[in-house]
């Protein structure tokens, strides 16, 4: 192998990236209405839910750097009848069977449910998501044709050309957050540099430079939430103009946080482990379930939100059940084997 390929460390850091994803994206979901409620509300109501999306946002690039920093990390033979069926299908099947599910949920509407309603989604769902957060799998999903190609070239790609690679990557990266036009800001190739990235570092020790990406990680965060907090205040609306998932800004945190993740995993105390691999290993069933908790919870007309008395109240408690729930149904799930499958 042409780069400076380390011995692998435990894997649990991965797991520790899986939990601290999962947690992000319920939080996401659940500050969700904030966003169209900014004008109507105080500073101090807005601001933590917008801190906290602005602070979460490498939630789905960390999730496609694993993908990348596992599948392209393994080099067996490359055998498309095993990995077709055991790797795409894996991801493929539950997505459809969910589209399919949530479209039903969208058909209830004003009290009562419309088969036109379900209809309608169903026959958008090949351009447009069913449900909000179903979007990840219409860039994801394409990734996977993507791998096979690219695996074999890395390893056979000096490290400095990798870098070259990622480089170039991380520009187009920031012409996307500035919007310069290019055919090159397209989503299979923005999302494909995160699985380039978490190869890389899975591959490359960064202890030498921990402090750099302490400092460049933190500035960043920092940036995204006193940035957006600013913007906001000025515009007096919401805006993600700080918070995109192929931004600079989100690459940048999501590759700090994987190297500090990886560097300071090991530390964790023993006795929090068991939580933290439980979470890891249902994350992806917690994904797909956790918008159905939210339903409700989510609809203004029930001003569940006001219950708390104040939004950073609010997001911690709403958040923390969804999580619960959405982990003690991904488990149900996975007691049959007639619904195993949909939350692999």
């Amino acid at each position: 192998m042409a780069n400076n390929q380390v011995a692998k460390p435990s894997l649990f850091y991965i797991e520790c990236l899986r939990f601290i994803a999962a947690i992000a994206v319920v939080g996401i979901h659940v500050l969700g209405p904030y966003r169209e409620l900014v004008p109507e509300l105080a500073w101090h109501e807005w601001l933590p839910a917008i801190s906290l999306n602005a602070i979460s946002r490498w939630a789905v690039p960390i999730f496609i750097m694993i993908s990348g920093a596992l599948l392209m990390s393994d080099q067996r033979p490359f055998n498309a009848a095993h990995y077709l069926p055991r790797r795409l299908a894996k991801v493929l099947l539950p997505f459809l069977a969910w589209t399919v599910i949530y479209a039903f949920v969208g058909g209830y509407q004003e009290g009562a449910w419309s088969w036109e309603a379900t209809a309608t989604l169903l026959e958008h769902s090949p351009n447009e998501h069913t449900w909000y957060h179903l979007w990840f799998f219409y860039d994801f999903i394409p990734l996977y044709f993507v791998i096979p190609l690219l695996a074999p070239l890395l390893y056979k790609m000096e490290k400095q050309r990798i870098l070259l690679l990622l480089a170039a990557w991380l520009v187009l990266t920031l012409m996307h957050w500035l919007k310069v036009e290019t055919p090159l800001r397209q989503n299979i190739i923005l999302y494909s540099g995160y699985l380039v990235m978490g190869w890389y570092l899975f591959n490359n020790d960064q202890q030498a430079h921990l402090k750099f990406w302490l400092a460049t990680g933190g500035a960043m965060l920092a940036f995204n939430v006193l940035g957006s907090a600013f913007y906001i205040w000025q515009q007096g609306e919401y805006s993600s103009v700080f918070m995109g998932y192929k931004s600079l800004n989100t690459a940048v945190i999501a590759m700090s946080l994987f190297v500090l993740i990886k560097a300071y995993a090991e530390r964790i105390p023993q006795g929090a482990r068991p939580l933290i691999k439980t979470i890891s290993k249902y994350s992806f069933g917690i994904y797909l379930v956790h918008p159905l908790f939210l339903i409700p919870v989510r609809n203004p007309d029930y001003g569940i939100y006001q219950w708390f008395g104040h939004s950073s109240i609010a997001l911690v408690v709403i958040s923390s059940a969804a999580l619960g729930l959405a982990f003690v149904l991904s488990w149900l799930l996975t007691r049959s084997s007639l619904t195993r499958w949909l939350v692999p």
